[in-house]
C-alpha cells in the first residue's frame, strides 16, 4: 500500500474538481514544495470537529499561481482518485498515511431516467439561485456527480457523504435530493425577502 502525505482541511475536495489553496505553514509548504518538484500526488481529507476522516481524494498541484517572499504559496490543485486511510504513519513533517483505492462497488450505469432527473434538478436549482454561466456537463470525464457535486457548495459533511458513496447510482440518486432541497431553501428565503421588502413586516401565514 502507498504512503502518501495528508493535508487535513475543513473542506472536500471530488475527483476532477478544482480549488485554489493559500499555502502557509511550513510544514505544507514542504508538501505542496515536493510536489511541484516531484510530480507527485498527496492526499486531501477532511477534518473537522468531528476528526480525520476515512476517505479522502488524491490532489495534484496543477499550477502555481503565485510564491510570496516569505515562503507562502498560492496554488491551484485538482482532485484525481478517492482513497481509503489505512493507517498514520510517522516520519515527516507533515501527516502521512498509507492508504488504497476507494472503487465504486456497483459498476452498474445510471439509467438515462435517472441522468436526466439529475441534470434537470441542477437546471431549477442554477435557475432558483438566477446563475449564470453555469453550462452543464457535456463529454468532460469522471462521474456526472462529482462534476455536479463540485459545482455546488453543499457544505462539507454533505459533500464527505457523496464522495464516500460507491455507486454512481447512489451518489445521483442522492444529488437529487441535496439539490431539490438547495432548491426549495432558497425559493422560502427569496418569497421572506420579498415579503419583507413589502411591508417592513414579515408576516406568518
Amino acid at each position: 500500500m502507498p504512503e502518501i502525505g495528508l493535508f487535513p482541511l475543513e473542506l472536500v475536495l471530488l475527483p476532477g474538481e478544482r480549488v485554489p489553496l493559500h499555502i502557509f505553514e511550513d510544514r505544507y509548504r514542504e508538501l505542496i514544495g515536493e510536489s511541484l518538484a516531484d510530480g507527485t500526488e498527496f492526499g486531501v481529507i477532511l477534518e473537522d470537529e468531528e476528526g480525520l476522516r476515512r476517505v479522502g481524494t488524491s490532489t495534484a498541484v496543477i499550477e502555481l499561481v503565485h510564491t510570496f517572499d516569505d515562503g507562502r504559496m498560492n496554488v491551484l490543485v485538482e482532485g484525481r482518485s478517492r482513497f481509503r486511510l489505512v493507517e498514520e504513519t510517522e516520519g515527516r513533517s507533515y501527516r502521512t498515511a498509507t492508504v488504497e483505492p476507494l472503487e465504486d462497488e456497483d459498476s452498474e450505469e445510471p439509467t438515462a431516467e435517472q441522468t436526466d432527473r439529475t441534470l434537470e434538478a441542477f437546471r431549477r436549482l442554477a435557475e432558483v439561485a438566477e446563475a449564470e454561466d453555469v453550462g452543464l456537463p457535456a463529454d468532460a470525464p469522471g462521474p456526472l456527480s462529482f462534476q455536479l457535486g463540485s459545482r455546488v457548495d453543499f457544505g462539507a459533511v454533505l459533500k464527505q457523504e457523496l464522495l464516500e458513496l460507491r455507486s454512481e447510482r447512489a451518489r445521483l440518486d442522492r444529488l437529487v435530493d441535496l439539490l431539490g432541497q438547495a432548491a426549495a431553501a432558497l425559493t422560502r428565503e427569496r418569497e421572506v425577502r420579498e415579503r419583507a421588502s413589502g411591508n417592513g413586516k414579515v408576516t406568518r401565514e
